[in-house]
């Protein structure tokens, strides 16, 4: 079974919780260690992010982190040579966050090869049309064994989230809100009643809410409404500024989470 779905299946009743970083940010060889830190502290799965010059779905938190990045030095085939060398010594699962572009660039056959053989489990390719997915995409990560997370939003119809739901496997990304990501401080009252909504479809997969959780009250309203949390924004913050210390950002990370 794919680590993803695991990690679903064997969960009870606890609320998981993901983290997103970018690799190569703070610093170029980090990326190892942050990931090794986050399973020894109990993060359920983490996404890591593939730099781009060109984030479009992303806030200024996360466009500076990949400028950093790129600027380091990072790249799709470092980062893969980063994450197989340590393949043997982690078990959770990870998920690579990027964009079409290098992805293509890269090639699509070569690149889902290539996750395999770095313990990769999924992808997610905000700007990957559904129809492509379906045609291309899909096809190629289902003979690896690989999980491709679609994102839905309050602007998706109860209709393209069914499809989504009858053709997707692991988990939906369920966006907190159309706008690019950043940390907010609350969820207003159209969020919860999307929450809500969503909640109500019973859907065939589960679904992780992100994009703007930074604080109890916006962990809780995820919680809450779906099977855990992701966070990106903020824990990015925290990294940088503690300058690559995995181990002193998850402590502010997790006391702003109580607050």
């Amino acid at each position: 079974m794919n680590k993803i779905n695991e990690v679903f299946a064997n969960r009870g009743e606890r609320k998981l919780l993901s983290l997103y970083f970018c690799a190569g940010c703070p610093t170029l060889n980090s990326t190892g260690d942050v990931i090794k830190t986050m399973e020894r502290r109990g993060i359920d799965f983490i996404e890591v992010g593939i730099p781009f010059s060109d984030p479009l779905a992303d806030g200024p938190v996360i466009q500076s982190a990949a400028t950093k990045a790129l600027k380091n030095g990072m790249s799709v085939l470092l980062l893969l040579d980063q994450l197989t060398a340590i393949k043997d010594e982690v078990s959770i699962p990870l998920i690579l966050m990027g964009y079409l572009n290098p992805i293509m660039h890269y090639g699509i056959e070569r690149f889902c090869q290539s996750c395999v053989e770095s313990g990769v489990s999924g992808m997610i390719i905000p700007d990957l049309p559904f129809k492509d997915y379906q045609e291309i995409v899909k096809p190629i990560a289902d003979r690896y064994d690989l999980r491709v997370i679609m994102l839905i939003t309050p602007e998706t119809s109860e209709e393209r989230i069914r499809f989504i739901d009858e053709n997707t496997d692991g988990f939906i990304y369920m966006v907190s809100s159309a706008a690019i990501t950043g940390a907010q401080k609350s969820f207003d009252d159209a969020k919860q009643a999307y929450f809500r909504r969503i909640d109500q479809m019973n859907l065939r997969n589960p679904r992780m809410i992100g994009f703007g959780i930074s604080n109890a009250q916006t962990l809780k309203a995820a919680q809450d409404n779906a099977a855990g949390a992701i966070i990106g924004s903020k824990f990015v913050t925290l990294l940088d500024e503690a300058g690559g210390n995995a181990d002193k950002a998850l402590d502010q990370l997790f006391d702003a989470l109580k607050r």
